[in-house]
């Protein structure tokens, strides 16, 4: 089960394999990766692929809690601890027994919360605010950050212990730039997902469109391309959307890589992939062998995909 996990590059099928070892295991996990990229439709792949898939899966978003709600919202808390607690709180380590508890942006947790944390880990106890009695708990931990957590650490902004408890099994999560040809299979499930979610007609992207979504940069990642999907469906009536529309979208000038309307797809891709591969080469001054590994490939992949698109090796500086 991949829980709207999409994808069938090379990348995308190594992020697999790792969902499944992962799965098989009850280690904890710390996910890498930048804003948008699916870290948490990760997490939820691989709870629904482990022993533990008939529990909760409880996810939090550590940088959206303010601070002085931290400790109530994770640990709970009895009532009359402080003002306003009208009634006991079951926290979210105790709402994920049996389950997982997927704690997002693990970045933002504040050090005093680590130390709580870190307590829980090792003791595998809670104790709610206010209260005398502890509760042991027995979670599956999933944490993610968009940070470098070991740089974090180097500065004192987050525990050398916690991250060591964290980083049992680290997987990174792929940026959408470094997967560009999962790209029209993104955009096609949006379309197909937004329009049954909306009750609307079903659209199909025209082939210049397609390349205009693969010659972006995608900043905000999947995300964002389901914001811009969604933004499609809000403002064309036709059922075939362009590459005008596309560019409205993205907010972008009238000029792009693909700019005629009745490009093939495959035309589209071939074009984009020859640009960017070339301009590869050039930051790298000829040198295959850091183009690849820039571009996150092997050199024999590389070699025949330049040899395909007709790219003759530039010579080193």
């Amino acid at each position: 089960r991949t829980c709207g996990l999409v994808g069938s590059s090379t990348v995308m099928r190594s992020l697999f394999q790792q969902v499944a070892r992962a799965a098989r295991t009850d280690a904890k996990i710390l996910l890498i990766g930048e804003s948008g990229t699916g870290k948490e439709l990760l997490a939820k792949a691989i709870h629904q692929n482990a022993a533990r898939h008939c529990g909760p899966f409880v996810a939090v978003n550590c940088a959206a809690i303010p601070e002085p709600l931290v400790e109530s919202e994770l640990f709970g808390h009895e009532r009359g601890a402080f003002t306003g607690a009208h009634t006991r709180h079951i926290g979210k380590l105790e709402q994920a027994a049996g389950g997982t508890l997927f704690l997002d942006e693990i970045g933002d947790m504040s050090l005093m919360t680590q130390a709580k944390l870190l307590r829980v880990l090792e003791d595998g106890i809670v104790q709610r605010v206010g209260g005398r009695e502890s509760t042991a708990v027995d979670f599956r931990l999933i944490a993610a950050t968009n940070r470098e957590l070991h740089a974090a650490v180097a500065e004192g902004n987050f525990r050398e212990d916690l991250y060591y408890r964290l980083n049992v099994l680290r997987i990174e999560v792929p940026p959408l730039r470094s997967r560009r040809e999962d790209i029209p299979e993104l955009a096609d499930h949006f379309l197909q997902q937004l329009t049954t979610l909306k009750q609307s007609t079903r659209r199909q992207l025209t082939p210049a469109a397609t390349g205009v979504l693969l010659a972006h940069d995608w900043p905000g990642n999947v995300r964002q391309l389901r914001n811009v999907v969604e933004r499609l469906i809000a403002m064309t009536d036709s059922l075939a959307i362009g590459a005008q529309e596309v560019r409205e979208a993205l907010r972008l000038p009238g000029h792009t890589l693909v700019d005629e309307e009745d490009i093939g797809l495959r035309q589209a891709r071939d074009e984009f992939e020859r640009a960017f591969i070339m301009r590869t080469l050039e930051r790298h001054s000829g040198r295959v062998k850091e183009t690849a590994a820039a571009l996150g490939i092997n050199r024999s992949h590389l070699w025949k995909k330049m040899q395909s698109l007709g790219i003759q090796a530039l010579p080193p500086c």
